[in-house]
Parts: C-alpha cells; structure tokens; sequence
C-alpha cells in the first residue's frame, strides 16, 4: 500500500554503483560522469551492492518487492518495539499506523528505509539495557552502528544522537543530587539540625519526589545508573566507524556535508514550514495538546529526545521522518498514562475491548478498504515513468550518438537514470560527488555551476563553453530550454524531441 511502484532517480544509481563494486570493487572513484578524477565516497555501498544482486537475478520487479519486505518489516518493527515498552499492543496498533501513514513519502528503494529499521531497533536496545544491563543489547547497539556505518553512512552520527537524551538526563540528575545535598549540608550548621534526617531522610525524600510519577511535577527526572555503562557501549560504537571500506569517511562525511552548498539548494535538505507540512502540524498539535492540558507527565530523556528531534526537523524537512519514527514509542507512553489516569480500569480495560472479536473484524475490514484505494491507482504505474525520465531519449542516443566523443549536458533529476542506461553525466542526484569538498577538484564546483545555469542566473552558454558541452538533453519546460527556444540559438540544433525531453547539438562544440 505505501510502496510506490515507480523508482525515484536514487535507485537507478544504486543499482549501477552496486554493479561497479561487484565488478571492481571500491576504488573511491567516480565511473559515470564524463568530468575526469573525481572522488567518490560510496556512502552507501553495502545496499548498493545488495540491491544490484536482487537486480541481477529479479530485474526492477525483485527491487520493488524488497522493498515492499523492507516497508513491511518497519510496520512490524515499528508495533514490536512501542508495544514492549510501553506493554500496550492495541495503541501501538493505532500508533503504528499513523506512523506508517507518516512515513509513506520516504518509502522509496533507498538506503535510508534499511535506517528506519536500525532506528527504531537502536532505541529500544537503549532503553531496554538501561533497565536491565543486559550485554546482549549493549551488542546488538554495536553490531547496528556497524550496519549503518555501512549501509548508510550520511546517518551514522545521527546513530548517537540518540544517545545523548539519556546522557544528559543522568548528568542532570546527577547535579540535581549533589545540589539538594549540598542545601541539606548548609541546613545542618545554619539551624544546628541533626544532619541525619536531613542529609539522609529528606534527601531521599526530595529524590523521591522527583522520580515519582505520582508528584506534582510535571517532570520525571530519574537517575538511572545504568546508563554511565551506555556511555562505555557508545564510546566502543565509535570505533565501529573504522570497519568500513571507506576510510575515514563516517568521520568526515557529514561535516563536508555541512560546509559545502548542496544542502541549500535540495528540496528535501530545506528547513521544514509547518504550514506545507499538515502531518507534522497535526503531530506537534498532538503532542502540545497533551503536555499543556493533561496530567501526563513527561520524563527528562523524553523531553530532550522530542525537542532536539523537532529542532533537526524544522532544521531539515526530511528529518521529519526520524521525529516521526522515533517520537512514537513517546507518543504510545503519553497516550497509555493518559489512559491509565483519565479511566478506572486504566489500558486493561482499553487493551480488552479492542481484542473484542467485532473490533477485530472492524478493524480488518476497514484496512483492507483502505488498502484496497491505495493499491488500486498504482495498478498501472510502471517502474520507470517516462514523463520523469528521459527512456526513449536515452534509447536515441544509444542508437545515434557515439559516447566516447559526446559531452551531455542533462539536468539533476535525471542523471541518475542516464549513468543507469550507461550514458555519461554532468550531473546526478549523488549532489555530493560534484561539490568540491567530496570531488578533489577545489577549482571546480560543478554542482554549483549546475544551480547557476539551470535557475538561470549564470548564462547557459558560458557553462556550456567552460565544459566544452557537446550535447543538451533537458526538459521541454526546463528554463534553459525555454530560452533556447525563444531565443532561436542557431548554435544548438534540435536532433531529438518528445513529449516531454528534447536533445540539442551545441554546433560550437569542438571550435
């Protein structure tokens, strides 16, 4: 239901750098642009390398149901992990689906969906052994920052983000010990007051007080000293960055990510506007309305954990998916302590009545409508959508333009496509490779240059004439095109056109 049928332009890169590292390996170098000695990262080589397996044996149809499997398995991951925390089946149901619901624009042949999974699983390793210490989890926290080093390198440092809520928690607490000691301590030889009932008895009461859920606090600060061994696993997980191919990149990826300029100019990289965004309005919504007006109380890793993600959310608009997936296992807790406080039986009561065999049939029947109106207008949809994708264009430049000699000028949506039908770019949806501080080359941004012509404050031709651009091959609504056109640039003759592509000759070429 929330897989889409039609691959976004990242997947067809993917499956050709997964061919290139079965076939040579990883050199750190860039095969499918035209552009000569450019560095590349492979920041997701291990997906790569899978899903061009799944490629080679099952062709496009082996790629879509791995990812329907993937999507299923973050449903099922989703309920499994917010049921056992908060020992709540029937709201980590309803959870589960508006999550999914969330989530179904990020639902793509990506690497990031495998992230998901390894997410979720991460947070409830976490929190399962500050409970109770088992080295089991504190492996298996390990062996997922291995994975993702490797899967999905661009967020491996997010792997410890979510670690932080419940360092800083604990050191809180910490502070919060010593101080109320040290007031107990001053109490003791201002008023001469036997130092036993007030460094011991009303120290602990006062910490009590401040753990206990049933205070008057609207926050639960708890110290758990299990989490001083956390920090131990997330120093080793540090280290995990170093089994790798890759070298040093899980280290300076996502600093070389943040000084160069292609995060300001992606759509999914922009900073997130509440009023474009009616899920995430409706989740903050959600949540505002149950810490203002209830007697919900909130715990201080939670706390830390819901406003540092809803930062990074408004800091980038993909980020959403993480507040979303991470955010819910909270959302279940508050909703279940809603429940227990507002009700006489509390969620046992809740948790019987939606095992109640009319519910169940209910609840089946309106998913499987629900499903049935999602499935149904992607019946047609085929793999490659040629409205996005420049298909039978590529198919007359294979057939009619010798490769070895041509310089194509191709625009960002698309490239990723071209370099999968074996065609040389200019430029692909790997933003990164084409920056300066991934390709080696500081005297050249290309990715820039990119921006500059295709929004058209940088004259086409001087782009053209500075990469000695054989060919043009960019939509027909494109605004390079549009000038092109009106202009009638006797430079560029049209040797293609369809629907939607048209492919021109840039006559000055080789002058």
């Amino acid at each position: 239901c929330v897989t889409p049928v039609t691959f976004q332009n990242d997947t067809y890169y993917t499956i050709k750098i997964g061919e290139l590292i079965k076939n040579n390996g990883i050199d750190m170098m860039d095969h499918f642009s035209w552009h000569e000695n450019l560095s590349y990262t492979y920041p997701h080589w291990l997906y790569d390398f899978f899903t061009y397996l799944i490629y080679s044996i099952v062709g496009f149809k082996g790629v879509y149901i791995i990812t329907c499997v993937l999507s299923a398995i973050l449903g099922i991951s989703i309920f499994l992990v917010n049921s056992k925390l908060t020992k709540s089946k029937s709201i980590s149901f309803i959870i589960t689906m508006g999550v999914i619901y969330a989530l179904k624009p990020y639902i793509a042949a990506r690497a990031q969906l495998v992230t998901f999974i390894l997410f979720i699983w991460e947070l409830f390793f976490i929190e399962k052994f500050i409970e109770n210490r088992k080295i089991g989890y504190g492996i298996g926290l390990i062996l997922i920052s291995t994975l993702i080093a490797n899967l999905h390198v661009a967020t491996w440092p997010f792997f410890f983000v979510l670690f932080l809520p419940y360092i800083v928690e604990y050191l809180i607490a910490i502070v919060s010990d010593i101080i109320i000691y040290k007031k107990c301590k001053m109490l003791v030889i201002k008023h001469k007051m036997k130092k036993t009932y007030l460094t011991k008895d009303k120290n602990l009461k006062i910490k009590d007080k401040r753990e206990n859920k049933n205070n008057s606090y609207k926050l639960v600060i708890k110290r758990r000293e299990n989490v001083k061994f956390l920090i131990i696993i997330m120093i080793i997980c540090a280290f995990t960055g170093l089994l790798t191919p890759l070298g040093d990149t899980p280290y300076t990826y996502l600093y070389k990510t943040m000084k160069g300029n292609t995060t300001q100019n992606i759509s999914e990289h922009l900073p997130l506007t509440l009023i474009n965004n009616t899920n995430a309005m409706c989740v903050l919504v959600i949540f505002l309305a149950i810490l203002i007006f209830t007697k919900t109380k909130i715990r201080l890793s939670d706390l830390f954990m819901l406003s540092g993600l809803c930062y990074l959310m408004f800091s980038t608009r993909r980020q959403f998916s993480i507040f979303v997936l991470i955010c819910s296992v909270i959302l279940t807790k508050f909703i279940v302590d809603l429940i227990n406080t507002y009700t006489k039986k509390g969620i046992k009561e809740f948790e019987e009545a939606f095992r109640n065999v009319l519910v169940v049939i209910s609840l089946t029947v309106l998913i499987g409508l629900m499903s049935y109106d999602a499935v149904k207008p992607k019946l047609d949809d085929k793999f490659v959508d040629s409205k996005s994708y420049p298909a039978e264009a590529c198919d007359y430049i294979l057939e009619n333009i010798d490769l070895s000699k041509a310089r194509f000028y191709n625009e960002y949506n698309y490239g990723s496509y071209m370099l999968f039908r074996g065609i040389p770019v200019f430029i692909d949806s790997r933003a990164d490779l084409y920056a300066p501080e991934f390709s080696g080359n500081k005297d050249e941004d290309i990715f820039t240059d990119f921006i500059n012509t295709s929004s058209v404050s940088k004259f086409y031709e001087d782009t053209f004439k500075k990469y000695n651009i054989t060919h043009i091959i960019t939509g027909k609504n494109s605004k390079t095109n549009m000038l092109i056109t009106k202009t009638h640039d006797k430079n560029y003759k049209e040797i293609y056109s369809d629907d939607n592509f048209v492919i021109y000759e840039r006559l000055s070429a080789n002058e």
